[in-house]
């Protein structure tokens, strides 16, 4: 395979998972395991909490791909896949838990349009602490009704 076809799936790969992620935090985590999704609703002075669960859980089918990747002939395209996966899955701790939850503390105060919408969506999303009646499940796109002006400055709520 070419170079080419492995950029393209790791990258249709990364683009795919916001659509995965998105439908997996709205039908699921504010569905039947909402039980775990709450801790993640809910101020709490624990470093961890049940949500981080998640992280293992979606870990695993980028592990299998990548290892099946490699050990199978034939299959080497999986592990790209694989790597799309996981790529996502870093972008989303970057953004998730360090950019907008703080939870390695590193100073960052964007000017960023881009970024502040995002981060506005997700606090949107934080106003909610019940598993009915949340909106913005996207982790990496909001829609532009997010937008923030230059001149504002987006603040945690909870």
């Amino acid at each position: 395979m070419s170079y080419f076809i492995h950029t393209v799936l790791v990258i249709g790969t990364f683009l795919l998972m916001e659509g995965v992620a998105w439908a997996t935090h709205k039908y699921v985590m504010h569905g039947p395991l909402w039980s775990w999704h709450r801790s993640h609703h809910k101020k709490h002075p624990h470093v961890l909490e049940r949500n981080d669960l998640f992280a293992l859980v979606f870990s695993l089918p980028s592990i299998l791909l990548i290892v099946l990747g490699f050990e199978l002939s034939g299959w080497a395209w999986l592990k790209y896949v694989g790597f799309g996966i996981m790529g996502y899955g870093l972008f989303y701790f970057i953004f998730h838990d360090i950019i907008v939850h703080r939870r390695i503390h590193i100073p960052y105060k964007t000017k960023n349009k881009y970024m502040k919408r995002i981060m506005k969506a997700h606090y949107v999303h934080h106003e909610t602490h019940t598993k009915e009646d949340a909106e913005a499940f996207g982790f990496l796109y909001a829609p532009k009704k997010y937008a923030v002006g230059e001149d504002q400055t987006i603040r945690r709520k909870y």
